[in-house]
């Protein structure tokens, strides 16, 4: 773990661990069960050896055993009608304060049965499958997804359509706020569907930039050909006032199968492309069009757990040109993991004894 201010850490922890050990205390006792409620109470890691070879030649920077992730989340309920949710990254540096190192913190109301209201520190709405999922679950992905800050101050409105169909409304900081200032906002829509074999996480994002907006399309497409099948497909297009569509993109694709009890294998494409003249793009950075290919296994060795412990063995290659010097996917490289991913569930723990 890497972090720029011990102190900072050591206090953070301190905080993060009083107000666990209290959320437990106080949920389990008998008053308190009528007040406030704990209904998730999870640890999850990741770690692995980790290698990268560029061009031919083994970069010692990139190369050696690491910790990529590790995340405390608390969910619950206050009353009837409100819940709240919490994830910390405890891996995560920051020059700033403790709370920049939080995922998300935010509570929810439900004020209708088709109308929840929710405030705080959320993920960002963009579109797509691909972005939707967690970071401990994923490996070599899209340079949008590397580079995007996708946890923001914000509110949000989540409205229930029908049974197949739900859209959020959302009001927060941008994401582009480090570059832009602080006084720069975000207004994202987006659409959940499931229709037989077909599942969308479509949006449509108005993102304040440094010297203006910059719109989002992202169509997240899930398609479930069997039960141990599936294909994702994201399509992205951001456009700024006198660009064309199309000139800023990425696509990110993954096919994925469970052929046998306790495997899964999957091979995932991601193209990221910025030929946009006057681009507001400062995430896929003008000039870059950056290709990544990955493959991989998942095994589940403890049958009757398998989100607790998941052993894996990934590879990727990413080629092309990106003209963000600190980008994740550079010309001539291959990536490789072999690792472990753990995930506790200590309230399922706590009930047990």
């Amino acid at each position: 773990m890497m972090f720029g201010d011990k102190n900072m850490f050591s206090h953070g922890m301190g905080r993060v661990a009083a107000l666990l050990l209290s959320l437990v205390l106080f949920s389990t006792g008998a008053y308190a069960q009528k007040a406030l409620s704990l209904s998730k109470l999870e640890f999850d890691a990741r770690m692995a050896f980790n290698s990268l070879v560029y061009d031919g030649n083994v970069i010692d920077a990139g190369t050696g055993f690491r910790g990529q992730y590790i995340n405390f989340r608390v969910d619950g309920t206050l009353g009837k009608a409100v819940s709240y949710s919490y994830r910390q990254r405890l891996n995560r540096s920051s020059n700033s304060t403790f709370f920049d190192a939080t995922d998300w913190l935010y509570i929810s109301g439900k004020v209708a049965p088709w109308l929840t209201l929710s405030g705080g520190k959320q993920v960002v709405a963009v579109g797509g499958f691909e972005y939707d999922r967690a970071p401990v679950d994923l490996y070599y992905c899209s340079e949008f997804w590397n580079t995007i800050p996708c946890y923001q101050l914000g509110l949000s409105a989540s409205m229930t359509a029908s049974k197949n169909d739900s859209f959020l409304l959302q009001f927060c900081n941008s994401p582009m706020r480090e570059v832009a200032g602080n006084n720069t906002y975000a207004l994202n829509l987006m659409w959940y569907g499931k229709h037989g074999f077909w599942e969308t996480i479509w949006s449509v994002n108005g993102i304040e930039c440094l010297d203006g907006w910059i719109g989002y399309v992202a169509l997240g497409n899930r398609f479930n050909i069997t039960d141990w099948l599936r294909l994702d497909l994201d399509l992205m297009d951001r456009y700024t006032s006198g660009t064309g569509f199309f000139d800023d993109l990425s696509i990110m694709s993954e096919l994925s199968a469970a052929p046998c009890p306790g495997l899964r294998v999957h091979a995932k494409y991601t193209f990221d492309m910025n030929n946009a003249v006057g681009s507001r793009d400062y995430l896929v950075l003008p000039g870059t069009e950056v290709n990544m290919v990955s493959a991989g296994a998942e095994y589940h060795p403890l049958p009757k757990m398998r989100d607790n412990l998941r052993l894996f063995a990934i590879a990727g290659y990413s080629w092309g040109d990106n003209t963000n010097e600190l980008g994740a996917n550079t010309d001539l490289s291959l990536y490789i993991q072999l690792g472990v991913k753990l995930r506790i569930d200590l309230l399922d723990s706590l009930r047990k004894k």
